[in-house]
């Protein structure tokens, strides 16, 4: 059976996250890669946010940030951060002009922050035309049904987040729920988070250049599943704890957070995995509640510290069974009778050779 390139490289896209990008320094890899040569020019829009996601972003290792704005993002894949305001150099009509030659081209849309759609849009405007302020709505409207693909970054672009809190006098929504109310279905891809954590962003980014949005499998929240699949709960390091009752009460003390508030047992990302800061820490080991940032409902209702029931209670009982060796039990009776004419035989020659040296005594004494 013959594998299109295309094929190769659509099958491929999902592990380029999962197995981590470092593994394209492997010259094999980057041959085959090499043959795609394109540039893809990314516009960053930063509506309402406090540009977190962006400074996170700034810690990626692998490939290094300058890598990701300036070069290779994989081997022959391109990338250009052609409007991104927070680390661009141009500003003023330079990065406008940037930003309206990118989008002539195909090219990837990044929203970081909520959509502010609240006062005619003018709790947040990006850039002037014509000495008048331009709303992050009229970009968005304007940029969304050109783009390839569109990704919403942390959680306020992916749900609202901290700004559609109570009493959300802004107007803000979720990338999602504006789409939806202006009737645009280009492909987006949620990667809440507050903030993002550098790897999903990338790895979304090579995903999508190697294959494209159906390349990419999402779950119900619209959220990549190589990032979002398993539940803290069933990987924090206080697990264990949680299972015996051990609850610290108070902050400073031993035990699972979970009284605390912590929003493990419902919230799904691979933060114990990949931890933050290039793997050195996360919420749990600083001794802190899981806030559930990754989660729809962030930041909840009710107070951010009332503890929720686990979405699925999986105590070691309900874990899978160890199974038991299935295989047919080999005869050993074989071995055992070969093992006992053996030892017969060396018994024997123990005895005759016993007999022997008394014979041999009894001539001596005739």
């Amino acid at each position: 059976m013959s594998v299109s390139r295309r094929s190769f490289l659509k099958t491929s896209a999902a592990g380029v996250a999962a197995l981590g990008l470092g593994v394209f320094d492997n010259p094999m890899l980057k041959k085959a890669f090499a043959g795609a040569v394109q540039e893809t020019p990314v516009i960053w829009l930063a509506a309402g946010a406090c540009s977190g996601c962006s400074v996170s972003l700034l810690n990626s290792l692998a490939p290094r940030i300058e890598e990701v704005l300036l070069d290779q993002v994989l081997p022959g894949k391109h990338t250009g951060f052609a409007f991104h305001p927070t680390v661009m150099a141009a500003s003023g009509e330079l990065a406008m002009e940037a930003m309206h030659a990118a989008e002539q081209r195909q090219f990837l849309l990044v929203v970081e922050g909520a959509v502010l759609t609240g006062f005619d849009g003018r709790c947040c405007e990006i850039g002037e035309r014509q000495g008048h302020g331009v709303t992050s709505v009229e970009h968005l409207r304007r940029l969304a049904p050109k783009a390839k693909a569109i990704i919403a970054v942390g959680s306020c672009a992916s749900y609202g987040g901290v700004p559609k809190a109570n009493m959300n006098p802004s107007g803000a929504q979720g990338v999602a729920e504006f789409l939806k109310a202006e009737g645009i279905a280009t492909p987006l891809i949620n990667l809440p988070g507050c903030a993002v954590h550098p790897d999903w962003f990338v790895g979304t980014l090579a995903a999508l250049l190697l294959g494209g949005p159906k390349a990419i499998e999402v779950d119900a929240d619209g959220r990549p599943r190589m990032f979002y699949r398993k539940l803290i709960h069933d990987n924090c390091p206080l697990r264990g704890q949680f299972d015996q009752g051990r609850f610290a009460q108070k902050f400073g003390d031993e035990g699972c957070l979970y009284k605390l508030g912590c929003k493990g047992p419902v919230t799904r990302s691979n933060c114990p995995e990949k931890k933050w800061n290039g793997g050195v820490s996360w919420c749990i080991d600083n001794r802190h509640p899981c806030q559930g940032c990754t989660e729809p409902d962030y930041p909840y209702a009710d107070s951010m510290w009332q503890p929720l029931p686990p979405k699925t209670v999986t105590p070691p009982a309900a874990y899978p069974p160890i199974f038991t060796d299935r295989r047919k039990p080999v005869d050993l009776t074989p071995g055992y009778a070969a093992l006992a004419g053996i030892a017969g035989g060396v018994m024997g020659a123990k005895v005759l050779g016993k007999k022997k040296e008394r014979t041999q005594d009894d001539e001596r004494k005739d």
